[in-house]
């Protein structure tokens, strides 16, 4: 069948690379994995095999003929677009262990989804996603690269995050113009409490425009107290976000006033 532009559809159909991300998963019986965007079935049918609960969501109902054949007492398939899905509601309807999440993103919404699923609060065991190789590389960018940005730190917050192949645009039908890359994202141990959401707001504001400094950007900010811990740590007043680790941007937040975010 014809895929559609609209949704973004390109088809994996590299054997190899479906058996690499299959092989990432290894769940029992009494496991859910969780797919999102089966399309034509190509690892839907080795994760099926796998004898585990399966869930998927996939937005295209002309795709319903091809993934009925998939699915059995323990495999369902949901036709409803997930970023309006409740998937606790969902997830509470099955009883499983552990959960493990899987997905060939659409390149287009790859951010929003990652954010459905952070926000949801789901208790998971890995994530292992395609997305396009170019926000891979900023999703696992480390400081002072051009790709190290604001959702690099939001996300390393709540993931571990490791790459599992490079993939070529030539593994999927139709061939997009843009090479890809599997990741696996594994919940961190011992996260540091925080407020998600004014750090997330904080992330925001430090690197709104990357080419200015710090102190520009955060001018609202108590900027004393802020160069206080860059002079502890031998940064000058004049660095940017983008040079700053994860860790040293949480002391920064940690000790700045709750109103001052």
């Amino acid at each position: 069948m014809k895929a559609k532009k609209s949704l973004g559809q390109n088809f994996l159909i590299d054997d190899n690379i479906i058996q690499k991300i299959a092989k990432e998963i290894p769940a029992f019986s009494n496991d859910l994995i969780l797919e999102i965007g089966p399309g034509r079935g190509a690892l839907t049918k080795h994760l099926t095999s796998k004898d585990t609960n399966y869930l998927a969501f996939e937005i295209d109902q002309d795709l319903k003929p091809i993934l009925t054949t998939y699915e059995n007492d323990k495999a369902h398939i949901i036709y409803e677009d997930i970023l309006k899905a409740d998937l606790n509601k969902y997830l509470r309807a099955i009883t499983y262990n552990k959960l493990y999440i899987v997905g060939n993103l659409p390149y287009y919404i790859t951010t929003p989804i990652l954010e459905k699923i952070i926000a949801s609060n789901l208790v998971l065991e890995s994530l292992i996603i395609m997305v396009q190789k170019e926000v891979g590389l900023r999703f696992m960018a480390q400081p002072n690269s051009k790709d190290y940005g604001y959702f690099t730190l939001y996300l390393k917050y709540f993931y571990d995050i490791e790459k599992v192949c490079d993939v070529s645009r030539k593994a999927f039908w139709p061939v997009p113009k843009v090479e890809s890359m599997v990741l696996k994202l594994s919940p961190r141990k011992n996260k540091i409490n925080l407020d998600i959401e004014e750090y997330q707001q904080f992330l925001k504001t430090c690197f709104k425009q990357k080419r200015k400094t710090l102190k520009n950007n955060l001018q609202a900010y108590d900027w004393p107290k802020i160069n206080a811990i860059l002079m502890v740590n031998n940064y000058t007043e004049n660095v940017r976000a983008e040079e700053l680790p994860e860790n040293i941007l949480i002391e920064i937040f940690k000790n700045l006033k709750k109103e001052e975010i």
